[in-house]
């Protein structure tokens, strides 16, 4: 008797060839799932660095260096050079006005002014000489004049006795005119010697005057000449302290070298040096903090030095109200310079992700604090703590702030708990 067998509906063959294609199917999804389409790392939450977006006071300021000087300081430099011969003084000394520092020997600026002196003495001797001269040639005309003054007046007399007697027919014509011709002759010669005589006073005063410039020129000479050698004694031209003497016994210096200077110690500054990118930021009246002791100063910019060295430039920084106490030459401060007026900002800490991404994103953490992804940013100014945010992120959001050296593309980051 023939029995009647069931169709068996799902065998092995059905059953792979279902289980298969769904299994990758469930692979896909959970894979999709658990990467979301995105490379993926999982990370150590004790290995990074969390911090949360805040609003608040924000100043711009940047760190700078400074070393403090005296407020004043006068340099000194060889006026005229020669070889170190006396050294009254050393480094550190507090100076009075016109004490005497070293004293340089210089050979030929001795001899001369002994050439110089000997040349005024031999100028004036031969002035005196001319004035002699002048002066007897003077009396020699004046003799001449009165001599021929004499003649003169004899001759007027004899010329009027004879023309009266000439009238009167008492002598001849010939007698007459000799006297009368005479008579002019003389009027002729005092008035030709007069002449002379203007002359030669007028021409011995200008040989006087010349004479006297001539020595005075060469007295201003020796004057000059006789304080190069004075410079030879290099003195303070201040009171205050003597520092970075350089010079020794026997050395030999330039005109110009410097040779130290003079710190008045009335006051100090501090010259600070920054990077040259804030140039355009900085000028008079900013002002900037240190500590000092425990307790924070204030200092404000007084001068500006525009000239770039090594990417770099200067500036000069005055104490406002009040100097620290026990602060020295030389010394350096640490400083933080403000750029701007506080304001109020979105600010994130700062923190070693800006290396790899120039501030242009960030990872932000989710709210349950399990994952990390990127988002985009945008940063503005910044100070030693914070950057300021202009786009992006809002007060409360969470970030991860330290380094994403070794993330390389990754675009989310798993939050572990060691």
């Amino acid at each position: 008797m023939d029995r009647i067998i069931k169709k068996k509906k799902w065998n092995a063959k059905r059953i792979l060839t279902i289980t298969i294609p769904a299994a990758i199917i469930v692979l896909f999804i959970a894979g999709y799932y658990f990467t979301s389409g995105k490379s993926k790392l999982n990370v150590d939450l004790e290995r990074i660095t969390i911090s949360e977006v805040k609003k608040g006071p924000y100043k711009d300021a940047i760190p700078v260096n400074g070393i403090v000087l005296p407020v004043t300081s006068i340099y000194l430099d060889a006026i005229e050079g020669g070889r170190v011969e006396e050294k009254y003084v050393e480094d550190g000394a507090m100076m009075k006005q016109g004490q005497p520092i070293l004293k340089l020997s210089n050979t030929n600026l001795q001899l001369s002014l002994v050439n110089q002196e000997t040349s005024v003495y031999n100028l004036l001797t031969q002035m005196q000489i001319s004035r002699n001269a002048a002066q007897q040639n003077t009396v020699n005309k004046l003799n001449q004049m009165t001599d021929v003054e004499s003649q003169l007046t004899e001759a007027e007399r004899l010329y009027k006795l004879n023309k009266h007697l000439y009238g009167q027919k008492a002598i001849g014509l010939q007698e007459f005119k000799i006297s009368e011709n005479n008579y002019n002759y003389l009027v002729h010669k005092k008035q030709l010697t007069n002449q002379i005589l203007q002359q030669d006073s007028a021409s011995n005063r200008r040989q006087l005057e010349q004479a006297k410039q001539s020595y005075e020129g060469s007295q201003n000479a020796l004057t000059v000449m006789r304080k190069k050698v004075g410079d030879l004694i290099v003195r303070a031209p201040i009171d205050g302290q003597l520092t970075s003497l350089d010079a020794e016994r026997g050395q030999t210096k330039r005109e110009g070298d410097r040779l130290g200077q003079i710190d008045v110690l009335s006051g100090f500054k501090v010259r600070v040096d920054i990077d040259e990118h804030y140039l355009s930021r900085i000028f008079t009246g900013l002002t900037g903090d240190f500590t000092f002791a425990n307790k924070t100063y204030k200092l404000k910019i007084t001068k500006v030095f525009t000239q770039v060295t090594n990417g770099r430039f200067q500036v000069d920084m005055l104490f406002v109200s009040e100097t620290p106490q026990g602060i020295r030459r030389g010394q350096t401060l640490q400083i933080l310079l403000a750029l701007s007026d506080e304001t109020t900002a979105i600010l994130v800490p700062k923190g070693g992700f800006y290396q790899q991404t120039g501030g242009n994103w960030i990872f932000k953490v989710n709210e349950n604090g399990t994952m990390a992804y990127k988002a985009d940013i945008q940063l503005g100014r910044q100070n030693p703590d914070y950057y300021e945010v202009l786009q992006g992120l809002k007060p409360g959001d969470k970030v991860v702030t330290s380094s994403y050296e070794n993330y390389g593309n990754m675009q989310e980051l798993v939050l572990k708990k060691p």
